[in-house]
């Protein structure tokens, strides 16, 4: 439960006291802190300024019950690590039993705060206070975030204590309550990372696969503590059913760790319980890997990690050695960006260059026999699937000059062009998805490395029609966009596979969950990273729009991409250093970072790997 600086008008100023974490205090324009007098009050506090850590006041002498209601809404907005201010203004039984870890409830605007009555006599030293709000989304146990909406309402009620005369609260909900921008302003998103359990690989001397799992974690909280900690406790409950954990069942911090800061050479040292003692190097380095991926993009850097239990060294990793102990995506750089050009063949461009002119992707999907509508290419460059002209046909071949194609691998039967074949997609194990958007018989199929017989996947919890399929690099979730009665939305999903290595797998698409709920009408999507997604829709009675979305359905805190009209068309590389590339109007277009959107050429359907 908190208080939102920015949403609706406040009924008193905000009580909470700021100083910096080391470094210079930039609050509201100041550009330092007195070094002599009262600390004072501040309004709010810069979403920019994460070197700025607020805390609240306790209450105040014969407070009335309203401005305790208010000192603790605006209590659950600071960066207390354990909430001790906040306890202050509940009874002592209440503060034993009120556990704020248990789950953050968003709303629109900070959270409403009206009395429900009061009576006379005895009942007179008790009241109630209605909270309300609408609510955006909530962050469970587990700080796995997810989208929600419908009216909050709950109630916290106060006593009096007989002997001091105090108001103090002595029932109300667990976990935290907050408005939208108290919310952004006091938590991140990072991902933790564990690895791909129910791949074809798995289980081999193949190199593990990285998975993230994106979290929400206090920004200014110890947050380097704070992921190593998420990252021992194990995925969250989604992603839970595809991916392991390289740690051993119970591993944590040891007692005594306090909290984690790396060295001045930038090494972080992570001492851990003895259920960690006596592992393997190999099994190491994949625990090192595990924290390496997950603390790469949080501040102050670290460039190594070193792991300890019962006093001895179990290994050390640098991230360069992480990236050679397990496949990460974003450390994959294509070759090429792959487009369709005004002949309708299969045409590339060097990635990241400013070159414009495509030159003949080799084989015969480049050679023009066969009209394209549609490409994939393999993520290891070697093959190409392509869909005919009319939708109907797709086609395999090999990147390789003087190939030839052969007889279509599938065929729809779909009456219309938009009732056939979508856009393929490959896995990374060279697994070829498309979906068949024949009314009488929509699918979803898997071509095992492009070539034999479809299997069709299993998509029980599916409702509607897909329209667009992208599997994710670490080849255990997918990307659908799926329409039903004239709304087109974007759902994340996981592959199952149950069977042995060699054998033909059972394949199921489970866990569905919309990534982008407030938008009605998605038109085109592609992965932008290892939890992000770039999306081009609109929302109801609104403009088409391009945007970052997370797995999770949360807005990740990176600018959206720059406007652009008529797109059609989009694709994203895993390594972000790479441009948008999207088909609209203009024809090919690229995003480099940090510009405008810039004409390349002619085509159509451009795409990276995958």
């Amino acid at each position: 439960m908190g208080a939102d600086r920015e949403g609706r008008g406040r009924r008193r100023p905000a009580r909470v006291m700021a100083y910096a974490a080391g470094g210079v205090l930039v609050l509201a324009g100041c550009a330092s802190m007195p070094d002599s007098g009262d600390l004072r009050d501040v309004e709010s506090t810069p979403r920019q300024e994460t070197q700025v850590r607020v805390f609240a006041v306790p209450p105040g002498e014969d407070a009335a019950p309203s401005e305790i209601v208010q000192g603790f809404l605006e209590a659950l907005t600071s960066d207390d690590p354990h909430y001790r201010t906040a306890r202050q203004y509940l009874t002592g039984d209440a503060a034993k039993t009120w556990r704020p870890e248990l789950s953050t409830t968003v709303l629109t605007d900070g959270p409403g705060a009206k009395p429900d009555g009061t009576s006379g006599g005895e009942d007179a030293r008790r009241i109630t206070f209605r909270l309300t709000g609408t609510k955006v989304a909530t962050v469970d146990a587990q700080q796995a975030y997810a989208p929600a909406s419908g009216p909050y309402g709950r109630a916290v009620h106060l006593t009096q204590d007989e002997k001091s005369g105090q108001w103090r609260i002595d029932a109300l909900p667990q976990g935290v309550l907050m408005g939208q921008s108290d919310f952004q302003r006091n938590y991140m998103s990072v991902s933790k990372y564990y690895f791909a359990s129910n791949s074809v690989a798995a289980g081999t001397d193949s190199q593990p696969t990285a998975v993230a799992d994106p979290v929400y974690v206090r920004r200014r909280v110890e947050p380097m503590t704070q992921m190593v900690r998420s990252l021992l406790n194990g995925p969250t409950r989604w992603l839970n059913p595809v991916v392991r954990s390289s740690f051993p069942t119970g591993t944590a911090l040891a007692k005594d760790a306090g909290a984690l800061t790396p060295d001045d050479r930038n090494r972080l040292t992570i001492p851990l319980n003895d259920r960690a003692a006596g592992i393997g190097s190999n099994r190491c380095d994949e625990m090192a890997a595990q924290l390496l991926f997950t603390l790469r993009d949080l501040s102050p850097a670290v460039d190594e990690v070193e792991l300890r239990a019962d006093g001895t060294e179990l290994c050390s990793l640098t991230q360069d050695a992480a990236d050679a102990a397990a496949f990460h995506s974003s450390a994959r750089h294509p070759d090429y960006l792959y487009f369709i050009d005004a002949k309708d063949r299969l045409v590339r461009l060097p990635a990241g260059t400013r070159d414009s002119e495509a030159a003949p992707a080799p084989g015969a999907l480049g050679e023009g026999e066969t009209a394209l509508r549609s490409v994939a290419v393999s993520r290891d460059e070697r093959s190409a699937a392509g869909v005919g002209l009319d939708g109907r046909s797709l086609y395999v071949g090999s990147l390789v000059s003087g190939g030839s194609l052969g007889e279509p691998v599938l065929r729809s039967r779909g009456e219309s062009e938009a009732d056939r074949l979508t856009t393929p997609s490959w896995d990374a194990e060279d697994g070829l998805w498309v979906a068949d958007r024949d009314p009488d018989r929509p699918r979803l199929l898997l071509l095992q490395e492009g070539k034999g017989d479809p299997l069709e996947v299993r998509t029980t919890q599916l409702d509607g029609r897909i329209q667009s399929v992208r599997v994710a690099a670490d080849g255990v979730r997918i990307a659908l966009v799926v329409e039903k009665g004239g709304k087109r939305t974007l759902f994340v999903g996981l592959i199952e596979r149950d069977g042995k290595p060699g054998e033909e797998p059972a394949v199921r698409v489970v866990e569905l969950r919309s990534a982008t709920p407030e938008l009605e009408e998605v038109t085109a999507m592609s992965w932008a990273g290892d939890s992000r997604l770039v999306v081009v829709g609109r929302e109801h009675g609104g403009v088409q729009q391009m945007r970052y979305v997370q797995v999770d359905g949360s807005t990740p805190d990176v600018p959206p991409p720059a406007a652009l009209t008529g797109v059609k068309e989009v694709t994203a590389a895993d390594d972000d250093e790479l441009p948008l590339v999207a088909y609209s109007v203009d024809g090919i277009v690229r995003l480099p970072s940090g510009a405008q959107w810039q004409k390349v050429t002619k085509g159509t359907a451009p795409v990276y790997p995958g």
